[in-house]
């Protein structure tokens, strides 16, 4: 038997891993990746369009001597199945050099430890012209050239990469400028979202600070823990003696949030996007907004939010890909997953259809009635409501006139445009609770109340109370009552 050593073509390998299919906020991502495990706790980015072009990433991290360097630029730099550090990003040994190469044809790095500075350069060109894995070593008089260098050097430690010839990164747009402008935006707002858990600080986790172009970045947390409902404690599920946290919120309705906090959360993607599990590797968000098929997205559901926490020795089993932007659960995963999304989507329903301050059974009285009918379902104004009800005690003969009305509007509700606001995420401020509302309310309750004899009145408060609109509003009506009693 013979063995012959066949080593692939450079300059067709690197061309053809260039098509892995990096998005630039993928890429910019993965380099960051590489900040984190150096144990950086600052990373600047700088996307300078200008004459000679260039993307630039810099950390503070714990930097790399000439050996550890020249095998960070290696292809295929560490065996994907090696048991590495708990706090390790990475997995194939590929995602500087991929990464890097999906979005320019010069990749630098320029890396400091111990007052010693080395770098290193891939060239694509350079590649062709030596039909081999030429990588060029720099000089240290060179560095100056190299844009930001000025940066590192006044640092005790960090590592300097820099994308120049950015021919992949305007693919798409009219020009390079315009390419910039449109994604500089979008790179901000991925890497707060991938990062938010490191950007916001938590027990155990290093906090890091991430700035773009002078600016710093700010976490964005999809599950707005400051007002989400967490409807269940975290589960914890062990697969061949690892642990997997698993932790389900449910996001306050739309109408609960200002502006501000609406478009921070959707943005360009609307709230039924991005319901469904976020899966973390080492507290890095990798996939997000999808139920891996265990439960279809819908409008009642787009308030669930499932944090699925993974070490990375259990990439394997998740199918992770080389972007790290894709994950699939383990059978054994799946079936664990399953088990809770029945309660979590339930949830996020009831948060859609009743959101009243208590919490209460749904033998409250409605003011709108849902009656399925052999054709699909009627929606109508009750007429058995006691404001309906005592109106008609107080003008006798109304009933029939007010049930002819109540029809016309039962039957010209504007559904269809309903239903396109509230999968846009409109904000229909018919639903939203304010001061004026609770005191017309309160005022229909005492109303109310005062047409009950006195020695009945206790006993038809504790009625109204489970009845809407008084039930949104249980807490100012007693407020409002015991203010009364003390007056009196």
């Amino acid at each position: 038997m013979k063995y012959e050593l066949l080593p692939p073509y450079a300059p067709m390998l690197m061309e053809s891993t260039r098509a892995v299919g990096y998005s630039v906020e993928t890429a910019v991502a993965d380099i960051i990746d590489n900040s984190i495990a150096a144990s950086a706790t600052r990373v600047d980015i700088d996307f300078e369009p200008g004459l000679k072009p260039y993307i630039v990433i810099l950390d503070n991290g714990c930097g790399m001597d000439e050996e550890t360097l020249k095998n960070a630029m290696r292809y295929g730099s560490a065996n994907s199945l090696d048991v590495r550090s708990s706090n390790d990003l990475g997995r194939y040994g590929l995602g500087l050099k991929t990464a890097s190469m999906s979005q320019c044809r010069i990749l630098t790095v320029i890396s400091k430890v111990n007052n010693e500075t080395h770098g290193c350069q891939w060239n694509l060109d350079v590649i062709k012209d030596t039909n081999n894995w030429t990588l060029i070593l720099l000089d240290e008089e060179s560095f100056s050239e190299y844009p930001d260098y000025d940066k590192l050097s006044n640092r005790e430690q960090g590592t300097l990469v820099i994308w120049q010839d950015l021919d992949k990164f305007a693919v798409g747009e009219p020009n390079l400028d315009m390419a910039f402008n449109k994604k500089i935006p979008s790179v901000r707002k991925h890497l707060s979202l991938v990062f938010h858990r490191y950007l916001a600080g938590e027990p155990g986790l290093k906090k890091i600070s991430i700035w773009m172009n002078e600016r710093p970045i700010a976490p964005q947390d999809p599950f707005m823990k400051g007002k989400s409902t967490q409807v269940m404690d975290t589960e914890y599920f062990t697969i061949r003696g690892e642990k997997i946290a698993v932790t389900p919120y449910t996001l306050p309705h739309p109408s609960k949030l200002s502006g501000g906090e609406m478009e921070e959360l959707s943005e360009a993607d609307s709230l039924r996007k991005l319901q469904g599990f976020y899966v973390y590797r080492n507290k890095r968000l990798l996939v997000w907004g999808t139920w891996f098929r265990l439960l279809r997205q819908g409008d009642l559901t787009k308030l669930a939010r499932v944090q699925v926490d993974i070490p990375n020795s259990l990439d394997d089993l998740w199918s992770l890909d080389v972007k790290k932007s894709s994950a699939t659960p383990p059978e054994e995963v799946r079936i664990a997953l399953k088990t809770i999304i029945d309660r979590i989507a339930e949830s996020s329903k009831r948060t859609y259809t009743f959101r009243g301050k208590k919490e209460v059974t749904d033998k409250v009285v409605h003011v709108w009635d849902r009656k399925p009918t052999r054709d699909g379902v009627l929606y109508e104004i009750n007429m058995a409501h006691p404001m309906i009800q005592s109106f008609i005690s107080l003008y006798p003969g109304s009933e029939r006139f007010l049930k002819n009305i109540f029809n016309q509007i039962s039957a010209s509700i504007p559904l269809n445009k309903i239903y396109v606001d509230i999968n846009d995420d409109n904000n229909i401020i018919n639903d939203s609770e304010n001061k004026s509302d609770s005191e017309n309310v309160i005022e229909i309750f005492k109303t109310l109340l005062a047409l009950e004899p006195e020695e009945e009145r206790v006993a038809k408060a504790e009625a109204l109370l489970l009845m809407e609109p008084f039930c949104k509003y249980q807490d100012e009506i007693s407020k409002a009552l015991e203010e009364d009693r003390e007056n009196d």
